[in-house]
């Protein structure tokens, strides 16, 4: 196993049950800054995020090259890590080889990599179609992440949102923990956390878990805590949602309104975007260096 590149090893150390981790959601670097600003401890790179904001479903529809130079992006504009979610890997264990590298030089510090088939479906999405690939398929696939790579691998097996149950969920978990996932992601789309909470209470406890509490957002983040089983909650989607409503809720108040004057205390000011933008070291460079 290759050694962890420095911003991979500072995400591990975070990574304690008794105090877990949490990351939220981004789909540009302007929402990873902001997530940063906010005091979360990671950004996830959300390959639902990025779909959406690309408006095409979360089906393996956009390329490598599109998530991974918006990983590379979010990373370049502030300094929390950034966990990319790669989906299956796309495709085998051979693409995944291929794909980890370009994703460490990129300044990834893990990857979360699912047991599904390619392409993907949503997890979430009613009806979708879940099926899972091998565990000896997807033990090749974490090895291969691991093998050329420098960053965390996190696998996260969709076994409960496949309807598998817990035992075989336990099961996988534990084939991927031996495999050398760094943590293992489990995910449920039950309404309630009882199906979540009773495969961490059951988890051997081989590596830290990962919770994404969408369908269950009751669930605290002190109730996770106190199961001493995971070390990172995702906020899996909160920033695109956030940016849906606040966009619909503007655009029609200004049709409404017939003008953008009643608008203006609701949103941004110019400046604070300007601030965003690091405007001020541009403003520098240009006094210290334009002749």
């Amino acid at each position: 196993m290759a050694a962890k590149s420095p911003v991979a090893a500072a995400l591990l150390a975070k990574l304690d049950v008794g105090r877990p981790a949490v990351a939220m959601a981004a789909h540009t670097p302007l929402a990873a800054k902001l997530a940063a600003e906010a005091g979360f401890n990671a950004i996830w790179g959300s390959g639902f995020e990025l779909s959406a904001a690309y408006a095409v479903p979360d089906a393996s529809i956009l390329p490598m090259g599109t998530h991974l130079e918006m990983m590379r992006a979010m990373g370049e504009v502030q300094p929390a890590p950034v966990i990319a979610d790669i989906d299956t890997g796309f495709g085998n264990a051979v693409n995944v080889a291929y794909a980890i590298p370009r994703y460490a030089a990129a300044g990834v510090a893990a990857v979360v990599m699912e047991d599904k088939s390619f392409p993907k479906d949503s997890s979430l999405r009613p009806g979708g179609r879940q099926e899972l690939v091998s565990i000896a398929e997807f033990q090749g696939k974490v090895e291969a992440a691991q093998a050329t790579g420098d960053m965390l691998v996190i696998a996260r097996t969709e076994a409960l949102i496949a309807g598998l149950g817990q035992e075989e969920a336990l099961r996988r978990g534990a084939a991927y923990a031996e495999a050398g996932a760094d943590a293992v992601l489990i995910h449920s789309k039950q309404k309630t956390p009882e199906e979540v909470l009773a495969f961490c209470r059951a988890w051997p406890g081989q590596v830290p878990l990962v919770l994404v509490p969408t369908s269950y957002p009751q669930l605290s983040f002190a109730e996770v805590a106190a199961l001493g089983k995971v070390g990172l909650i995702i906020c899996g989607n909160h920033a695109i949602r956030a940016a849906v409503g606040a966009m619909r809720r503007v655009f029609r108040r200004i049709l409404e309104d017939g003008g953008i004057g009643t608008v203006e205390a609701e949103i941004a000011s110019v400046a604070e975007v300007f601030a965003l933008q690091d405007d001020a070291r541009m403003r520098d460079l240009e006094r210290r260096y334009l002749r």
